[in-house]
């Protein structure tokens, strides 16, 4: 049974928050009739992609910091930035103990993983699309991500 306040479901409004809860959404929103109900959760990515330009350097364990290159411009990172195909969580490693799939400076092959985004349940291997350098990674670990977002520079 539905508890209403103000003419307000309040039993809907907790069904859209628990849903956004189980599938990593930032926002539901719903119309029934002259109804519409919009439930959002602000996360940290979500302020991360709004950052003005240039983008500091990208975020770094402190044992990486040191071997780090030069802070990615705005410019760089978005032409050479490989994009989050999917909305979701992302990781760094396959697992919490194990070595990160990527590290600042390494060469990596195209086709090769770079992370994974957990989506829905189901864990998706990004691969690189082409060969280079990694010069950032943009993303923490257990970091939730948008579509379109930058994860990884490659130069």
């Amino acid at each position: 049974m539905s508890i209403k306040k103000n003419g307000v479901d309040q039993q809907l409004i907790r069904d859209l928050a628990g849903i956004l809860n189980d599938t990593n959404l930032t926002e539901i929103e719903v119309e029934l009739g002259d109804l519409k109900v919009r439930v959002s959760r602000q996360s940290q990515a979500v302020h991360a992609v709004a950052a003005p330009l240039p983008i500091p350097a990208a975020v770094t364990a402190p044992a990486q910091a040191a071997a780090a290159a030069a802070p990615v411009t705005g410019a760089d990172s978005s032409k050479n930035a490989v994009p989050s195909p999917m909305v979701g969580t992302a990781y760094l490693a396959p697992s919490p103990d194990a070595k990160p799939f990527v590290e600042i400076g390494q060469k990596v092959k195209e086709g090769q993983t770079l992370l994974i985004i957990e989506a829905m349940k189901t864990m998706n291997q990004i691969p690189s699309p082409r060969g280079g350098t990694v010069t950032a990674i943009l993303i923490e670990d257990a970091q939730p991500v948008e579509y379109g977002m930058p994860l990884v520079v490659i130069e």
